[in-house]
């Protein structure tokens, strides 16, 4: 990467961070209702392996699904991030009109194929996107991501070895970040590395550092290259934390203060921050300056587009659940 793209990641990882603590801030303010799960110390994760995918191609982008901690991967595959908070909002210009909220955010026109509930949910997902690729001939794959917390589910054991039975162009991207809700890993999982746990399916796997950037990088960019190639598909799992709670209801009475400061010394911004200042690459004016435009743009353009954009008309409240339903009493087949 040139010297230009690395301080770009530098700021899209700042803005990320500022973007979901301003989510904080709205949600306390009340002006956001629902769930809310914030991404903050995960930043290098999702920047890094959507640096490496193909992404800002609209419908010819790789295809991306998540969990319900999905709003830097929506922004990072291309749904304009004004249209994310707007959906934050619950706002009719949100990229789900409003109906989505916090856990749903979808962008179908840059195959950002949403953010779910339901835990466990996005691997048969993934895989059926990864099969419409490989039916289709493209060279498009499909990149899942979701928590350790996920691999105890059905859904995982099944889809691993159906991806593999079938030779699917899909790339699984394990976020462990230790904990599911607030339960550690040791107290669930008998197999503590995850990527260990494809091996009975003869799936290629990985496991690295998910708080340096260049190690994302690097470590995507070579899993990406192999399920592009039709070697089938790929299982990589990052080590991570995440430096708020399970959403805005957890305390983190579960975890230690020494644990949780020993993690914030691998904070992925400032060690991306510490590396660029060494190279000479980027000042602390600099990351002064950056960080004022970037909260700038995040209040007077996104929060703003957020605030002032229209309520989804009460009228409306069935409108979409059906697919061409330009009358909410329609109930019949769909075309």
């Amino acid at each position: 990467m040139n010297d230009a793209d690395k301080k770009r990641l530098l700021r899209e990882m700042i803005f990320f961070r500022r973007f979901e603590d301003r989510t904080f801030e709205a949600y306390m303010e009340r002006k956001i209702g629902g769930f809310l799960h914030l991404y903050t110390g995960q930043e290098a994760v999702a920047t890094g392996v959507l640096e490496m995918a193909r992404t800002g191609q609209g419908k010819n982008n790789d295809y991306v699904i998540t969990g319900y901690r999905d709003h830097v991967h929506a922004i990072k595959t291309g749904a304009p991030a004004r249209e994310v908070m707007a959906e934050l909002y619950g706002k009719e210009t949100g990229s789900s009109k409003g109906r989505g909220g916090s856990m749903h955010i979808f962008d179908a026109s840059q195959n950002f194929m949403g953010g779910y509930a339901l835990v466990g949910q996005p691997f048969p997902l993934a895989a059926g996107l990864a099969m419409g690729a490989k039916h289709q001939g493209t060279d498009q794959i499909a990149i899942c991501f979701l928590g350790d917390g996920a691999n105890n589910q059905g859904t995982f054991h099944e889809t691993m070895n159906m991806a593999k039975v079938w030779n699917l162009p899909v790339l699984f991207v394990c976020e462990n970040n230790q904990y599911a809700i607030g339960t550690h890993i040791e107290r669930t999982t008998a197999v503590l590395d995850q990527y260990k746990r494809v091996c009975g399916y003869d799936m290629e796997s990985s496991q690295h550092d998910g708080m340096d950037i260049d190690v994302v990088l690097e470590a995507s960019k070579k899993a990406i290259d192999f399920v592009r190639n039709g070697k089938g598909p790929y299982f990589i799992e990052f080590m991570t934390y995440r430096f708020r709670g399970h959403s805005m209801s957890d305390a983190k009475g579960y975890r230690t203060k020494e644990e949780e400061a020993e993690w914030e010394k691998r904070d992925p911004i400032k060690l991306y921050t510490k590396r660029l200042t060494k190279a000479g690459l980027i000042s602390a004016d600099d990351i002064k300056l950056m960080e004022k435009e970037i909260d700038d743009e995040i209040e007077n353009d996104i929060v703003k587009f957020a605030e002032e954009s229209p309520e989804p008309k009460v009228e409306e409240l069935n409108r979409y659940v059906l697919d061409d339903n330009p009358d909410p009493r329609w109930v019949g087949p769909l075309k």
